[in-house]
C-alpha cells in the first residue's frame, strides 16, 4: 500500500550540546550508525504528538533515513508532570531497549528553542492507524495474528525488562518495508518500580484498560505493574483490526470519556466479536480483555495460544502490508 505524505523541505537541524539537567545517556557505540549529527536533515512532517513532531530525516552524507521525534519542552521544573520530566523519562526508557520488535533509538540530540529530538528507525511503511484507515474494512485473521505474535513479543521482551508501554494503539504499531510491525513511543511508558505511583491517565483512553480506567473499583492493576493494561490494549487493537473500526462503541458513536469507562467497566463481559470470527481468534481476544486483571492473559502466556501459533500466523516479513487491497 503507498504511503501519501507531504514533502515539506526544511532546513538541517542544528544540534546544540546537550542539556545536563536530563543526564542524557546514549546506547552503547555498537548500537550507533556512523552519522555525523549535525548533517541530519529533515525531510517533511510525517507525524505529530502531544508535545512534537516526528520527521522523516536524512544524513545528508550516508543518504540514511531515519524518524526525527522533535519535543517542545517546557523549563518549569516545578512541573512533575511536564514535557520536560516526561522527556527525561522516555530517554531514560529508550536506552534500555535493544530489541527486534522496538522502534530502535539511535541516540538523542539535544537542540535549539528548549527541544530535544530522539534520533529513530525509519519505519517506511506507516503505521497500523495508516492501513486501517486506508483499507476501511477489516483486515484478514491471518495478518491480524501476525500482527498480534509481534506485539507479543516485543510486550514480552519489555514486560521482562521490566518497562510497561501504557500506550499500545494502532498508531504505535509502525511497518517497515518488508512488513515488520515493531512498538514504538514511549513516552507514556514507565519503568516498573516497587511502591512507585503512577497516574493512570497518561496514554490514550480509548485502549485503556478497566484497572486503569478505575483503579479502585478493578484494584489498581496489581503486582504487574500494569502489564496487564498493555495486553487489554492489543486486545482492542486486534479487535479493532478484525471489526474494521473501533470496537468498544457502536458504529458513529463518539468514544469520549464516559462512554469509554462505561464500555471497558461495565459493558459486557467481552466486546462483541464478528460472528465470522475464527474459535482462536474469539478465544484469544477473550483472554485480552478479560476485565479482572488477575485473570487477563499475560503477554508470555499468550504467545503459545493457538491463534499466533506458527501456522496460522502470516509471515511478520510480508508485503501483504503495502500492497492490500
Amino acid at each position: 500500500m503507498a504511503m501519501v505524505r507531504e514533502r515539506r523541505q526544511q532546513q538541517p537541524l542544528r544540534i546544540s550540546p546537550p542539556l545536563p539537567e536530563l543526564h542524557l545517556h546514549f546506547p552503547p557505540p555498537s548500537l550507533l550508525p556512523l552519522v555525523t549529527l549535525s548533517n541530519i536533515e529533515k525531510l517533511c512532517v510525517i507525524g505529530h504528538g502531544t508535545d512534537g513532531t516526528v520527521y522523516k530525516a536524512q544524513d545528508t552524507h550516508t543518504h540514511s533515513l531515519y524518524a526525527l521525534k522533535v519535543l517542545r519542552l517546557g523549563l518549569d521544573f516545578s512541573d512533575d508532570d511536564g514535557a520536560l520530566h516526561r522527556a527525561a523519562r522516555e530517554v531514560d526508557i529508550q536506552k534500555r531497549l535493544d530489541s527486534q520488535y522496538v522502534v530502535r533509538c539511535y541516540g538523542v540530540l539535544a537542540g535549539e528553542d528548549d527541544k530535544l529530538a530522539f534520533l529513530m528507525e525509519y519505519m517506511d511503511g506507516g503505521s497500523l492507524e495508516d492501513v486501517l484507515r486506508a483499507r476501511r474494512r477489516p483486515l484478514p485473521e491471518e495478518l491480524i495474528a501476525g500482527v498480534a505474535r509481534r506485539v507479543l513479543e516485543g510486550l514480552c521482551y519489555l514486560h521482562e525488562n521490566g518497562v510497561v508501554h501504557r500506550d499500545i494503539k494502532p498508531a504505535n504499531l509502525l511497518i517497515n518495508g518488508d512488513g515488520e510491525v515493531k512498538i514504538a513511543d514511549f513516552g507514556a511508558s514507565r519503568v516498573v518500580v516497587t511502591g512507585d505511583v503512577w497516574e493512570p491517565c497518561e496514554g490514550t483512553c480509548a485502549y485503556m484498560s478497566p484497572e486503569r480506567m478505575d483503579s479502585e473499583g478493578f484494584g489498581g492493576g496489581g503486582d504487574g505493574g500494569g502489564c496487564p493494561g498493555d495486553v487489554w490494549a492489543l486486545g482492542v487493537v486486534l479487535l479493532e483490526c478484525r471489526v474494521g473500526r473501533f470496537p468498544l462503541v457502536a458504529a458513529g458513536e463518539q468514544p469520549n470519556w464516559a462512554t469509554l469507562m462505561c464500555a471497558a467497566c461495565f459493558g459486557e463481559p467481552t466486546p462483541e466479536v464478528p460472528e465470522a470470527a475464527s474459535a482462536e481468534f474469539r478465544s484469544f481476544v477473550g483472554r485480552c480483555l478479560e476485565k479482572d486483571w488477575r485473570r487477563r492473559g499475560s503477554a508470555r502466556e499468550l504467545l503459545s495460544h493457538p491463534f499466533v501459533d506458527h501456522a496460522h500466523c502470516s509471515s511478520p516479513c510480508t508485503q501483504s502490508w503495502l500492497s492490500i487491497d
